[in-house]
């Protein structure tokens, strides 16, 4: 399990590599140099770290979301 700090750090770089790769710049993430071919791996990883960034707010459990159906009486 990852802190806060840490997913938020990573969040940070993959939303500033998506920033980059759509305004037609490269980004560099480490040793991993990012082109528009790998906006797709980018999109995945904010998805990954915006999960982690939650479970670790939650202590890390995730959040249950129950929906509501409306029934005719």
């Amino acid at each position: 399990m990852f802190t806060v700090e840490e997913c938020r750090k990573h969040l940070q770089s993959w939303l500033d590599a998506d920033f980059a790769l759509a305004t037609g710049k490269s980004y560099q993430i480490g040793t991993q140099n990012l082109t528009r071919a790998n906006a797709a791996e980018v999109r995945e990883r904010i998805e990954y770290w915006k999960k982690q960034l939650e479970l670790a707010q939650n202590g890390g459990r995730r959040r249950k979301i129950y929906g509501v159906i409306p029934r005719d009486r």
